[in-house]
C-alpha cells in the first residue's frame, strides 16, 4: 500500500509503478522528491521555465501569488517597507533576525567603513567608453572585485561569509555611482561618511565637488522603500543564476556579477525602464485608448509594460506600497505631470476593464518604481542598477544558504533533444 505522504507514478509503457515522497513545507505547496525519477524510469521531466519545479530548499523568502503575499524570514513586506529601513532588512536577510539598536548601529558603521573601493579600480572605469551602459560597467566592476579580494574564493566559516557579505553590500552603491558618473563623463563623488546608506547613494549620484546638496526625507524614504521591496524575491531568474554559479564553487563576486547580467534583461530588472520608455512613447493622455486597444488585440505584438506578474495573480503587494510613496512624492517634489496623467489614465482603465481584470493584469512594482525613480531625478539607464543595489542582500543570503547546505550539487538541468540523429559521413 502506498504511503499517504507520497505519490505513485505508473509508467504506461511497462506497467511499473514508482513511489515518490511528498515533502511538506511550512507554507505553500508541497513538493514531490523525484531525485530518483530518471534512475527509475529512464525519463526526464520537461518543465519549460521551471514553473512547476522547486530547485532548492530555502528559509529566506515566501511568496503566495494568489493572496499577494511576500515575506522575508517570516516578516510581511508591508511591515518591513513601512516600519523598517533597508539596512534593517539587509541585516534580517543575512543574520536571520532584525537588528537591535546596538546591532543596527554596528552594521551601519561596518557598511560605511567598507563603502570605499580600491583606487586601482579607477583604471577599470577609465577603460570604458563614455556612453557605456552603467549595468555593463557594474557587472564588469563587480567581477573585477574578485581580483582585489581573491581570499573570498575559499570561505567556509560564518564569520568569513559575513565579512564578504558586508563588503559587497557596502561597495555596490559606490561602484554603481561610479559607473553612472563615468558613463556621463562626470567627476567622481566619494561616499560621505556623515550620511546614511540610502542617502549616500543619492548624494553620490547628484553631487558635484565642493557643492552642498539637500536631500528631502521623502526622497530618501522613497529610494529606501524601493530597495527594501527589491531585496529578495524567491527563486527568480537572477537569483537562480546566482545559485547556479554558486554551485560551481566560483568566486561569490562572480556569482553576483552573473546575477547582474541576468537582471539586466527587459523582462526582469529592466522592466521599469521599459515602463517609462513606453509612457514617453504614448506621450499624451489622448493616446491612451489607442494603445489600450493595441494591448487587447491578440494579433498585435504590443504589450502594456508594468502590468501583470509571473507570480502574483491578484495584486502585487509591493506595488500597493509604492503607490502610496508616489503620492507622497507628488506632494513634495515635482513629477513629470504629463507622464503621471498618462500613467493614471492607463491605471484607471486597467483596474476597471474586464479584459485586464480577467487576466490579472494589474499594475505591478515596475509600473510605480519607474515613475518614482524618474521623480528622484535618476536616469532610465540607472533603473536596473538601483534594482541591483536593493537585490544584493538577497543574492548574498541565497549564496550563503546554498553554501551552508551539505547536499548542494552543481546545477545541471537536462534537455529534450530534438536535433538530428547521428549523421554517417559518406
Amino acid at each position: 500500500m502506498a504511503n499517504k505522504n507520497s505519490v505513485t507514478m505508473t509508467d504506461n509503457r511497462t506497467g511499473k509503478s514508482f513511489e515518490y515522497n511528498i515533502i511538506d513545507p511550512t507554507l505553500g505547496a508541497s513538493v514531490v522528491d523525484i531525485a530518483t525519477f530518471y534512475k527509475d524510469t529512464g525519463l526526464f521531466m520537461l518543465d519549460r521555465g521551471f514553473t512547476s519545479t522547486a530547485s532548492c530548499r530555502s528559509r529566506i523568502t515566501y511568496i503566495d501569488g494568489s493572496k499577494g503575499k511576500l515575506m522575508y524570514r517570516g516578516y510581511d513586506i508591508s511591515y518591513l517597507a513601512t516600519q523598517k529601513s533597508f539596512v534593517d532588512t539587509a541585516h534580517l536577510l543575512l543574520y536571520k533576525k532584525l537588528p537591535t539598536n546596538e546591532e543596527r548601529d554596528a552594521f551601519k558603521l561596518e557598511l560605511k567603513k567598507r563603502s570605499f573601493v580600491h583606487e586601482g579600480m579607477k583604471k577599470l572605469f577609465d577603460a570604458f567608453p563614455d556612453n557605456a551602459h552603467p549595468m555593463a560597467i557594474l557587472s564588469a566592476a563587480v567581477s573585477a572585485l574578485s581580483t582585489f579580494y581573491f581570499d573570498h574564493l575559499d570561505i567556509d566559516s560564518p564569520e568569513e561569509y559575513m565579512e564578504m557579505a558586508k563588503r559587497i553590500i557596502a561597495k555596490i552603491p559606490t561602484i554603481a555611482a561610479f559607473s553612472y558618473r563615468y558613463s556621463r563623463g562626470l567627476p567622481i563623488i566619494y561616499p560621505n561618511l556623515d550620511r546614511g546608506f540610502t542617502e549616500n547613494i543619492l548624494y553620490m549620484l547628484r553631487a558635484y565637488p565642493h557643492d552642498h546638496i539637500d536631500l528631502k526625507p521623502i526622497e530618501v524614504k522613497a529610494l529606501d522603500t524601493i530597495f527594501t521591496l527589491h531585496a529578495d524575491h524567491e527563486q527568480n531568474a537572477s537569483t537562480t543564476t546566482v545559485r547556479t554559479v554558486a554551485s560551481t564553487h566560483a568566486h561569490p563576486y562572480a556569482a553576483i556579477s552573473a546575477g547582474i547580467c541576468a537582471l539586466w534583461g527587459r523582462s526582469h530588472g529592466g522592466a521599469n525602464e521599459s515602463v517609462i520608455s513606453q509612457l514617453e512613447m504614448i506621450g499624451d493622455v489622448k493616446n491612451v485608448e489607442k494603445y489600450i486597444a493595441k494591448a487587447k488585440d491578440k494579433n498585435d505584438p504590443f504589450r502594456l509594460m508594468g502590468f501583470g506578474h509571473r507570480v502574483y495573480k491578484n495584486f502585487d503587494p509591493r506595488a500597493t506600497i509604492l503607490k502610496d510613496i508616489r503620492e507622497q512624492l507628488m506632494k513634495e517634489r515635482a513629477i513629470d505631470s504629463k507622464l503621471i496623467e498618462v500613467a493614471n489614465k492607463i491605471e484607471e482603465i486597467a483596474l476597471h476593464d474586464e479584459y485586464f481584470i480577467e487576466r490579472g493584469l494589474y499594475p505591478n512594482i515596475d509600473f510605480y518604481s519607474g515613475l518614482i525613480l524618474r521623480a528622484l531625478g535618476i536616469p532610465k539607464e540607472m533603473y536596473a542598477v538601483i534594482f541591483v543595489i536593493g537585490r544584493v542582500p538577497g543574492w548574498i543570503a541565497q549564496w550563503i544558504e546554498f553554501k551552508e547546505q551539505p547536499d548542494g550539487k552543481i546545477a545541471r538541468p537536462r534537455q529534450l533533444y530534438l536535433g538530428p540523429t547521428e549523421i554517417k559521413p559518406e
